[in-house]
C-alpha cells in the first residue's frame, strides 16, 4: 500500500481502537449489580472489577509513549491492540472474580499502550493542518462511545442473549477490538526516531514532515529510562487503587497510606527525570509553560467530565430508573458531544475566540441548571464536552516542542485518566455528603477552574520549538 492510502487508513484505524476502548468503559459501568449477583462477589470486589480497567490504563501510559518513539508506533499499537483484544475474550470466559479482574488488569494495559500511539500517529503521519480536524473526529469518538455503550450495555443485560448475562458485553466489544488489530499493518511504518531526522514518512516534496530532531548527526538509539518507568507505574498505581476502591470500602487506613505513598513516588519521579541523562518524560515538555498549562487543564477538565456522566445515571437510577432507560435520559449529552467535535475546527479558525474556555463555562452553566435533567441542560454539557476536548488537545500537541512531543502524547492521556479518577472519588464524596445538589456544586467549580486556565492557554501564544513545516495551522489552534 502507497504511503498516501496508509495515511487515509490511519484515522480509521486508530480511531476503532480509541472506541473499543471506551465502549469497553461505558459498557461495563453498567453491569456491577449483575457481576456482584453472578460471581457471589461483595460491592468491593464488583467496583473492583471496574476499577482495574482504570489501573492496568494509567500505568504505562507515559512509558509506552517513550517505546512508540523508540520502537515505533505502529508496532507499540498493535502490541497493545493484541494485548486489549486478547484480554477482552478472557474478560468474557473468566471463571471467578480474581481471574475477571486480572483480565481487566490486562485490558487496561493494552489500552494504556495504544493510547499514546493514537495521538502520536496524528502527529506524525498527517500534515499539520489535518491535525485539528482529526481530533475532532476523536472527541466524536468519545461521544459516540459515551452515547452508545450505556445503552447498548443496558439492552444486552434485558436481553440477555444465550443467557450470557454480562459476559455478552465482552462479547460485544470483541470485533471492534479485533478490528483494531487487524487495521494496525495498515498503518504507516518508519516510527523510529533513531536518527537525526524523524522517519515518519514523507511529504510529497519529499521532506520529513516532523522537521529535525536537536542535532543533524546520527545518534545511538535511545535507551528508556526503566526507573523512570517503574516509578511512575508505581505512583499511579498507589494513587488509582485507593482512590477508585477506597470510597465504597468507606476509606479504610491503607487508602490513605497508598495515597501518602504516592506522593513519595511521584516525589522521586520528578528528582529522578532531573538527574537522568535520558529521561522518561523530555525536559523540554516540563520547560514548556504552554504544554505545562495545557497538561493541566487537561486534568482539571477531566476532574469533572467522567464524574459527571457518572453522577448524572447514578442520579437517575436512584430515582427508580432501570440501567437502560438512565442511559437514554442521557442520550442528549452524548450525542450532542458528537455535534460540538465537529464544530470544534470551525471555531478554531478564529484567533480571537477562545473555544475551549467558552465551552468551560457553558458546562459550569451545565452543570448548575442540571438538577432536573432535562434534555437542554443535558446537551448543552454534551456540546461543551465535545468542543473543549477537541480544542484542547489540538492547542497542546500543536504547540509542543518538537523534541517532547512523544512525552507529550504519553502526559495527555494520563492527564485525562489520573483526572478522571480523581474526580469520580471526589464527586462521590461530595455526593455522598450532600445529595446531588452538592456533586453539581462540585461539578461547575471544576469547570470554572478548567475555564479559567483555558482561557490562558489560548492567550498565552505558542511558543514553539518547531521547525517552519510543522508549525500550526488555523485550522489547529486559536
Amino acid at each position: 500500500m502507497n504511503p498516501e492510502r496508509r495515511r487515509r487508513a490511519l484515522l480509521p484505524v486508530v480511531l476503532s481502537a480509541t472506541f473499543a476502548q471506551l465502549l469497553n468503559v461505558t459498557l461495563v459501568q453498567v453491569a456491577a449489580p449483575v457481576l456482584r449477583a453472578d460471581l457471589g462477589a461483595g460491592p468491593g470486589a464488583a467496583h473492583l472489577v471496574l476499577a482495574a480497567f482504570t489501573l492496568g490504563h494509567a500505568c504505562p501510559l507515559i512509558a509506552s509513549a517513550r517505546l512508540g518513539d523508540s520502537f515505533g508506533h505502529r508496532a507499540l499499537f498493535a502490541l497493545g491492540a493484541a494485548l486489549f483484544a486478547l484480554a477482552t475474550a478472557a474478560c468474557a470466559v473468566a471463571p471467578s472474580t480474581g481471574a475477571l479482574v486480572a483480565a481487566r488488569l490486562l485490558q487496561g494495559a493494552g489500552s494504556g499502550i495504544v493510547a499514546p500511539q493514537v495521538f502520536s500517529l496524528i502527529r506524525t503521519a498527517l500534515p499539520a493542518h489535518r491535525h485539528g480536524r482529526a481530533l475532532a473526529a476523536f472527541g466524536a469518538v468519545i461521544g459516540t462511545a459515551s452515547a452508545i455503550g450505556p445503552v447498548l450495555g443496558g439492552a444486552l443485560l434485558a436481553a440477555d442473549p444465550l443467557g450470557l448475562g454480562w459476559r455478552a458485553l465482552f462479547l460485544a466489544q470483541l470485533p471492534v477490538a479485533l478490528a483494531a488489530l487487524a487495521g494496525s499493518a495498515l498503518l504507516p511504518a518508519a516510527e523510529k526516531a533513531r536518527d537525526g531526522k524523524a522517519r515518519t514518512g514523507k511529504a510529497r516534496t519529499g521532506k520529513a514532515r516532523t522537521g529535525k530532531a536537536q542535532t543533524g548527526r546520527p545518534q545511538a538509539p535511545q535507551r528508556v529510562d526503566a526507573l523512570g518507568a517503574a516509578l511512575v507505574a508505581a505512583c499511579c498505581a498507589a494513587l488509582v487503587l485507593p482512590l477508585a476502591v477506597g470510597p465504597d470500602a468507606g476509606w479504610p487506613p491503607w487508602a490513605f497510606a497508598s495515597l501518602g505513598a504516592a506522593v513519595v513516588l511521584g516525589a522521586a519521579f520528578l528528582l529522578s527525570q532531573r538527574l537522568r541523562a535520558d529521561p522518561l518524560v523530555h525536559p523540554e515538555a516540563l520547560r514548556h509553560r504552554a504544554t505545562r498549562t495545557g497538561v493541566l487543564v487537561v486534568l482539571v477538565f477531566n476532574a469533572g467530565v467522567p464524574s459527571l456522566t457518572y453522577l448524572v445515571l447514578l442520579h437517575l437510577q436512584e430515582q427508580g430508573r432501570t440501567p437502560l432507560q438512565a442511559a437514554l435520559v442521557n442520550t442528549p449529552y452524548a450525542l450532542a458531544a458528537v455535534l460540538g467535535s465537529a464544530l470544534a475546527p470551525a471555531l478554531a479558525e478564529h484567533r480571537r475566540t477562545t473555544p475551549a474556555a467558552a465551552a468551560a463555562l457553558a458546562l459550569v452553566t451545565a452543570a448548575l441548571t442540571a438538577l432536573p435533567l432535562g434534555p437542554v441542560p443535558l446537551a448543552l454539557g454534551g456540546a461543551a464536552f465535545g468542543l473543549f476536548t477537541s480544542t484542547v488537545f489540538a492547542l497542546v500537541l500543536s504547540r509542543a516542542p518538537e523534541p517532547a512531543a512523544a512525552s507529550v502524547a504519553g502526559l495527555l492521556p494520563t492527564a485525562q485518566q489520573l483526572g478522571g479518577t480523581v474526580g469520580v472519588a471526589l464527586a462521590g464524596t461530595a455526593h455522598a455528603a450532600g445529595g446531588f445538589p452538592a456533586a453539581m456544586a462540585y461539578e461547575a467549580l471544576v469547570f470554572a477552574l478548567a475555564a479559567a486556565g483555558a482561557s490562558r492557554l489560548v492567550t498565552g501564544g505558542p511558543a514553539t520549538t518547531k521547525p517552519a513545516t510543522a508549525k500550526p495551522s488555523t485550522a489547529d489552534s486559536s
